[in-house]
């Protein structure tokens, strides 16, 4: 069996793949929204009294957009207008940590400079956005620092970190690309799920926080949680999809909704502007998490159309799902005399596969290029791309072959594990595992985190780290690592 197609045929089936995702996926209507007063009301950095006397303490909220490139404009799309969302609940600028590389609002590619949309008819949500990590700053180690409240921990960035206390409720929302076990990050690492649990054990053993609830974007996002997730930390979370499931971006061009016709990228995600559309069109001081959870759970999958959707999961304490919103997101008093079922939003969305949403992008680009030499740079950046996604999955086919054998090696490369364990048992492994791979076949990028499972399965499966790199030597050998994915260049996984 071939293993290695030519470039030939590999750039003739191209444009046709890119036409194919031009088109969207599923069939909508325009979505259109009333958009709230922009009024900035006076906050309030204290909660009011519980009904029965008890002083809530102070709102906290971390926002983190992992990714960077205008091709990834929803995701700080997305918390940007999470940050415009809080702001005018009433939570003040020093409880909210945000992280984004700002890369995206004065970027060339931009139509409206100094401007981020997060809807076809959005207002600006950029404007007035907290520069707390940017660049380089936007790290896994500082997220953790952050959450800890440990500035010890920071390298660089504004220092601001979350000093809560024991009465205080922390509201943490990220949005990128993800994999098995593993959340995206500008900066490499990943934030691997081991990690990010054992830092949310270390601020409950601190006792510096009531309860927390936790949104997370990404595909395969339930993997950080699941068979991992304690229910005893007072922490409740909800994932956009379920361990084994990818996440959707919308209001691409092409699509319906659309946006405005000069924008060549994804506005938004589906299962971020589900929560925070739906927050905007409600009362927060009358509905409940759990309200939120199960509106945004239909939107979330295209109205029970899995394929282009996923299954919103749910983790940790599922107790606090009985709270009302406003006491995580404030309260907007511009909602006071909603209803509490004003706006409709049942309405099927046209979206995107995360991890394709970059094609389109450069389709996009190359569609509306005018000069033939810029025409032919962005093919060539079209056919690297492709060309990198065939390389790691024909690699990890050909690794998981050499190492247990043409029979089982893509059925346990492959294996979804029961609910209730999680992607892996040795995390370490997992990481070295990693390491090996991108040092012999090249860095996985955005695309190549699908691939996660597979790692974990090899560790799971007992393979030793000499079997991997020998494995990896004999399938990689003949592949020249071009600059854009090396990852001594761009950073390792792990």
């Amino acid at each position: 069996m071939a293993l290695h197609r030519s470039v030939c045929l590999l750039n003739s089936a191209l444009l046709l793949l890119l036409l194919l995702l031009a088109e969207g996926t599923g069939g909508a209507r325009a979505l259109r929204l009333n958009r709230w007063d922009q009024k900035i009301w006076m906050p309030t950095d204290k909660v009011e009294a519980e009904e029965d006397g008890e002083e809530r303490g102070t709102r906290w909220a971390v926002l983190v957009a992992g990714s960077y490139g205008y091709g990834n404009y929803r995701h700080q799309a997305d918390v940007c207008h999470a940050y415009q969302l809080l702001k005018r609940g009433g939570l003040k600028d020093e409880n909210i940590v945000v992280f984004m590389y700002d890369d995206i609002a004065t970027h060339d590619f931009n139509p409206r400079p100094g401007v981020i949309i997060n809807h076809p008819q959005g207002d600006d949500v950029y404007a007035g956005v907290p520069k707390d990590y940017t660049g380089e700053d936007v790290t896994a180690q500082n997220l953790f620092a952050v959450l800890l409240g440990d500035k010890s921990l920071l390298k660089g960035g504004s220092g601001k970190v979350v000093e809560s206390k024991p009465n205080d409720r922390i509201f943490l929302y990220y949005s990128d690309h993800g994999g098995q076990g593993v959340l995206g990050m500008p900066n490499m690492p990943f934030l691997y799920a081991k990690d990010f649990i054992d830092v949310l054990k270390m601020k409950h053993a601190s006792g510096s926080y009531k309860e927390m609830v936790l949104y997370v974007e990404a595909c395969e996002s339930g993997s950080i949680f699941e068979g991992l997730m304690p229910d005893d930390l007072n922490i409740y979370v909800t994932t956009a999809s379920g361990p084994d499931e990818e996440s959707w971006g919308t209001y691409c061009p092409g699509m319906e909704p659309a946006p405005p016709p000069e924008y060549i990228t994804c506005l938004g995600d589906l299962f971020s502007v589900a929560w925070l559309e739906d927050s905007e069109t409600h009362n927060l001081k009358k509905q409940t998490i759990e309200d939120q959870y199960q509106r945004v759970k239909v939107r979330t999958s295209n109205h029970n159309t899995y394929s282009v959707g996923s299954h919103v999961m749910v983790y940790g304490n599922e107790s606090i799902k009985t709270e009302l919103l406003y006491l995580y997101q404030g309260f907007d008093p511009a909602t006071d005399k909603l209803p509490q079922n004003k706006f409709d939003l049942d309405i099927r969305m046209d979206v995107i596969n995360q991890r394709d949403a970059d094609l389109l992008f450069l389709w996009q680009r190359y569609k509306r290029s005018k000069a033939d030499s810029e025409k032919k740079e962005i093919l060539k950046q079209l056919t690297q791309t492709m060309q990198h996604r065939v390389h790691l999955d024909q690699s990890i086919e050909l690794i998981g072959m050499l190492l247990l054998g043409p029979e089982n090696g893509p059925p346990l490369l492959n294996a979804v594990r029961p609910r209730g364990l999680p992607v892996v048992d040795d995390w370490e492994c997992l990481k070295s595992m990693v390491v090996v791979f991108e040092t012999r076949c090249g860095s996985l990028t955005q695309y190549g985190m699908k691939h996660m499972r597979a790692f974990a399965n090899i560790c799971n499966n007992g393979i030793s780290l000499t079997a991997m790199e020998e494995a990896c030597r004999s399938a990689c050998s003949s592949h020249t690592i071009l600059d854009q994915w090396s990852p001594t260049i761009r950073g390792y996984s792990a």
